[in-house]
């Protein structure tokens, strides 16, 4: 018995000589992660980075930043459409699969708010839901005012909706001889050749934002396709209009159309800028003055990029990825204590760009060229760099979501 209790009082000596041990090295470890935490936090400090619009330039500067800085993308919409592929979804709805993509899929570091931002002051964006979100530096990517569904199931579904009408229609009016107006006669005019399709433009050519030559040859193409053209005439769109099918030109002429689709210039969706404290750095045509690094003119820590900015270019989706490209160079200049030297500048790009005339011709205006066919359509017109975006924002670029 002696025996047994001296090994207990052994025991017991060697439990209350380890447990102050045990128990400092506990709160040892404890304070090593709060401190960690805290360090965690100061450093997050100060790199707030908030971005407005979910768009191709907006989307990627909040995926190439999200492990770089707290980041915080704010957009009315669940996801981020390849917007130049949305014509083709018309005819061919499966092809949204893989240009419609949830915001969550790419972003999967940073904070994602569903809401329409209203408020903009120096320190903090407010959104219609009320929440006010603090910011270090804003990005502003809010393109032009374009009404969509939220979620992407419904933006999805739109475009089946969309499909089924051009495939009951026999005939089908499409008003507007830009590059959305084009590319979709011809989208409809490649995969539905028995439609009978007629294009209204009010100006004196198609595609007038680039070159006269680019212009003739997509309208010599389109009539070859069997779509009427009709320049400078505008066309009177009501609800009766609508009701009855038959639509009156300002020539007086009639034109019959089962449906019609208006593919004009949107509007800048900077309007609500005009009552915050951004209101000086918008020009008379709404768009936000930047300078070369791409800051809002006059403001440290405010960038804007894509078609919301007074950048002298065409306002294309390629361009607006490269502005977004810089910006995210420069914002981690900033926040990695750099100089301003070492910030990036952005150059203004000279008249180039690519319109499809369906799967696989195109016509394409470069500096010194213009041409037409299949080895421009080669270069855009089969997948419309659905692939390539998608590689870029880090997902496959053919898996499809499920």
């Amino acid at each position: 018995m002696a025996g047994q209790t001296n090994w207990m009082q052994l025991c017991s000596g060697i439990s209350d000589t380890l447990r102050p041990p045990l128990r400092e090295r506990s709160l040892s470890l404890a304070s090593r992660f709060e401190k960690e935490q805290r360090i965690e936090m100061e450093k997050q400090e100060g790199n707030r980075v908030v971005i407005l619009g979910g768009g191709v330039a907006g989307s990627l500067v909040a995926k190439s930043l999200q492990f770089h800085a707290r980041v915080t993308l704010i957009d009315p919409k669940e996801y981020f459409e390849i917007t130049w592929a949305s014509l083709r979804a018309m005819v061919e709805p499966s092809f949204a699969e893989r240009s419609v993509i949830n915001h969550r899929d790419y972003l999967t570091n940073g904070d994602i708010v569903t809401s329409s931002a209203v408020n903009v002051t120096e320190t903090e964006v407010v959104t219609a839901d009320g929440r006010q979100i603090v910011y270090d530096y804003l990005v502003i990517a809010i393109g032009h005012a374009d009404p969509v569904p939220k979620t992407r199931s419904e933006r999805l579904n739109q475009f089946k909706e969309e499909n089924q009408k051009i495939k009951s229609a026999r005939s089908i009016l499409i008003v507007g001889g830009g590059p959305t107006g084009v590319e979709l006669a011809a989208e409809i005019a490649v995969d539905f050749p028995d439609k009978k399709l007629t294009l209204v433009h009010k100006g004196t050519r198609l595609l007038e934002f680039i070159g006269a030559k680019a212009g003739d040859k997509a309208l010599k193409w389109l009539k070859s396709k069997n779509v009427e053209v009709k320049l400078e005439q505008l066309v009177e769109l009501n609800v009766d209009s609508d009701k009855q099918n038959i639509y009156q030109t300002s020539d007086g002429e009639t034109i019959e159309a089962d449906c019609h689709y208006l593919c004009t210039g949107k509007p800048l969706a900077s309007a609500w800028l005009k009552e915050t404290v951004l209101k000086i750095d918008l020009d008379s045509w709404g768009r936000i003055m930047v300078d070369q690094n791409l800051k809002v003119k006059g403001r440290s820590n405010i960038y804007a990029i894509g078609d919301i900015t007074d950048i002298p270019e065409l306002k294309q989706g390629f361009l607006a990825q490269q502005q977004a490209e810089v910006v995210v160079k420069n914002l981690r200049v900033r926040i990695e204590g750099g100089r301003e030297c070492m910030m990036e500048t952005y150059k203004p790009h000279s008249a180039l760009a690519i319109v499809s005339l369906g799967r696989r011709e195109a016509v394409a205006q470069f500096p010194f060229l213009t041409i037409i066919g299949r080895i421009p359509g080669f270069v855009k017109s089969r997948d419309l760099f659905v692939g390539k975006t998608r590689k870029q924002m880090g997902l496959d670029p053919h898996t499809v979501q499920a």
